[in-house]
């Protein structure tokens, strides 16, 4: 199982022991289209990659094609990212910020696809009895969040609104489950995070939010495949993003339903589910200019912090086909 030797080290150890069995299970289904053709998709809790894996619409999608899906959940695009270094997935989806840090470690991956973001689908949070009252005042303060994550764009965004540089918080780095335990218990003042674990967070916690992204820069969210998968298999890539468009599209009008479908799959409360169905504009496209221009605004940003070690040039990463233009055109 390869990993690109600049991807950093001390994530690798850590997702060592799940990337092992995911890829043992990849191999002995046959792996990367090749023989017994399976599609490996990594996915998330949230985003539309959980909903065709609700409704099973893309393995019928697939079939003609010849291929079947295995479906391996990650906690965060970093973790995904790292699997598809390893040749452990094919195609996944992020937001914006893990596929940056992702180059700038010289992981092998493409941008396919992109969805529009929505304003209100992450925060910060503070706790209810919290004398946090703004932004400002988190300086000094202990701030968990996962490292490369799109929170941690929205975090950087939002510190350089209020005036203070990245280095006036103290980050604490946790996947979002540690995450949470840290700010029940009170190790962390605040909790940069996405849906679902924010609609969960002001459900259950009552969290109070600071700010999300309805008054800065919002990045779009992305779909990325190993660079050999996207070249060789175009048609899988335009299949797989084409069901992608027509399941936003009906999510868009049918938020309960969604929420219905999914919550018992994810093992998350049906109107926690249905608050973040809501936050999201989902209409899948190809990755046009004006996307690339955003997303270079992100990696810059995360460069000017001093967060990666090398400027990156995202247009490098960014796979176009024809097939894939037809396939989102014609839905």
């Amino acid at each position: 199982m390869a990993r690109h030797p600049r991807f950093p080290h001390h994530l690798a150890a850590a997702l060592l022991a799940a990337f092992t069995t995911v890829s043992a299970s990849a191999q002995s289904a046959g792996g990367n289209g090749e023989p017994g053709k399976v599609l490996r998709i990594g996915y998330q809790k949230s985003g539309l990659l959980a909903v065709l894996k609700a409704q099973g619409s893309l393995d019928e999608k697939l079939k003609p094609l010849g291929y079947t899906v295995k479906w391996f959940e990650f906690p965060a695009g970093p973790q995904l990212l790292e699997a598809l270094n390893a040749d452990s997935v094919d195609f996944g989806s992020t937001g914006a910020p893990p596929p940056v840090f992702a180059q700038a470690g010289g992981v092998r991956f493409v941008y396919v696809g992109a969805e529009p973001s929505g304003p209100h689908a992450e925060a910060i949070l503070v706790r209810s009895d919290s004398t946090l009252r703004n932004v400002a005042d988190l300086k000094g303060k202990r701030v968990a969040l996962q490292k490369g994550s799109s929170s941690n764009y929205l975090l950087l965004e939002a510190l350089k609104k209020a005036g203070l540089q990245y280095e006036d918080i103290r980050p604490v780095y946790l996947a979002p489950a540690d995450a949470r335990a840290a700010f029940e218990s009170g190790s962390v003042d605040a909790w940069v995070i996405w849906d679902p674990y924010y609609a969960s967070a002001q459900q259950a916690l009552k969290a109070r939010t600071l700010v999300d992204y309805a008054q800065l820069n919002s990045p779009y969210n992305f779909y990325e495949a190993t660079r050999d998968f996207a070249q060789q298999h175009p048609d899988v890539i335009g299949a797989i993003l084409g069901q992608l468009r027509i399941a936003g599209l009906w999510v868009n009008g049918h938020p309960v339903e969604t929420a219905a479908l999914i919550a018992p799959k994810v093992g998350l409360d049906q109107k926690v589910v249905e608050t973040w169905v809501r936050r999201y504009p989902y209409g899948t496209s190809a990755v046009n200019d004006e996307i690339v221009r955003s997303q270079q605004v992100v990696a810059d940003a995360f460069y000017g912090a001093h967060l990666i070690p090398q400027k990156i040039t995202v247009k490098d990463n960014v796979w176009q086909s024809p097939v894939v233009a037809a396939a989102l055109a014609t839905r």
